[in-house]
């Protein structure tokens, strides 16, 4: 099978690799679909993993079951998330997820920029059959919404509350589009006037990050940088939160006044990744359609195109890159 191996952030490259083999409890999918995550074009991220098979926003087509498998049969079309808690530890007592021990080094095998990928039997459990009516495309979309609804979740957001999106990539717009199905009212900036552009379209009320002005209940800081967190301070109203939602890279130190936090009783909450609860949410906000590949203008690639559509996105000239094994989408 064909599977897009990462070397460094400018070398990828198609190589040939053996099917997975599958065991008691395992699933083998064929990949249908599998979107490129900004996550991986940070360089300093993605270079302390590699070499690896890029792409953990799979979704494809049930191929084999392993032994004792009864929720899955071959032609099933999933979901599949790369990480999987145990369900049983304290941290997923709490729900917190991402910091169960099996959650973090659960994964799919080799990745989903692969023609079929293994899926271990931890991982199973978060594996969610799709509704007829949802693409590929789309439910390659779970795992980064997943993403932004545990950020939602996490700020606190209500019905009637403002909500500010410092950036406006595709995880502010994901961000924006969420938040309005749960009846915030939405504002957002960015430096690019395409991305300003899309996201007006989508009802967003956008501006460019110098005119900036504070006053919203919730401010998501999109881009893991000091200056957008300042400008994600500089935005929040007294009593409101503020959502880290992309880490810095290490040695990056963030200097700020810890005066005007504390006497404007302004909240800083961090979010990591996603659990199951997540994923679950993610798929019914994109089965109603409130998030498809299409009102966030995604792009699509043949798997052979994947090394073009990761620099593509690397250098903002796309808002999101999915790899999809279905001719049928390509003009």
């Amino acid at each position: 099978m064909r599977a897009a191996v990462l070397y460094d952030v400018d070398d990828i490259r198609i190589e040939e690799r053996e099917v997975p083999q599958i065991g008691p409890g395992e699933l083998l999918v064929h990949t249908r679909a599998s979107g490129i995550c900004t996550g991986d074009i940070m360089g300093w991220y993605v270079r302390r993993k590699a070499p690896l098979v890029l792409g953990h926003e799979p979704a494809g087509v049930v191929a084999a079951v392993g032994a004792g498998v009864t929720e899955f049969a071959p032609g099933d079309r999933v979901f599949v998330h790369h990480h999987a808690p145990c369900f049983a530890c304290r941290a997923c007592e709490r729900e917190d997820y991402v910091q169960c021990a099996t959650w973090r080094k659960s994964a799919i095998d080799p990745g989903g920029l692969a023609e079929y990928f293994r899926v271990p039997r931890e991982n199973a459990r978060d594996t969610l059959h799709l509704p007829q009516h949802v693409s590929f495309v789309d439910a390659s979309l779970v795992e980064p919404l997943a993403c932004v609804v545990k950020s939602l979740r996490r700020s606190g957001v209500r019905a009637g509350d403002t909500l500010h999106v410092v950036g406006l990539g595709v995880m502010g717009v994901m961000h924006a589009l969420a938040a309005q199905s749960y009846g915030a009212g939405v504002s957002g900036s960015d430096f690019l006037e395409e991305r300003r552009a899309h996201a007006a379209g989508l009802g967003v009320r956008v501006m460019h990050p110098d005119e900036e002005s504070s006053g919203a209940d919730v401010v998501i800081c999109g881009p893991g940088s000091p200056e957008a967190l300042r400008n994600a301070f500089a935005a929040v109203a007294p009593g409101g939160t503020v959502v880290m939602f992309t880490p810095f890279e290490p040695g990056v130190a963030l200097t700020f006044d810890p005066n005007d936090l504390y006497f404007r009783d302004v909240k800083l909450v961090t979010s990591y990744s996603c659990g199951p609860q997540d994923t679950r949410e993610a798929l019914d906000l994109i089965a109603r359609g409130v998030v498809t590949a299409e009102r966030l203008g995604a792009t699509f690639y043949p798997l052979e195109e994947a090394g073009a559509a990761y620099g593509e996105l690397r250098a903002s000239r796309i808002i999101k890159p999915i790899v999809t094994f279905e001719p049928s989408l390509f003009p």
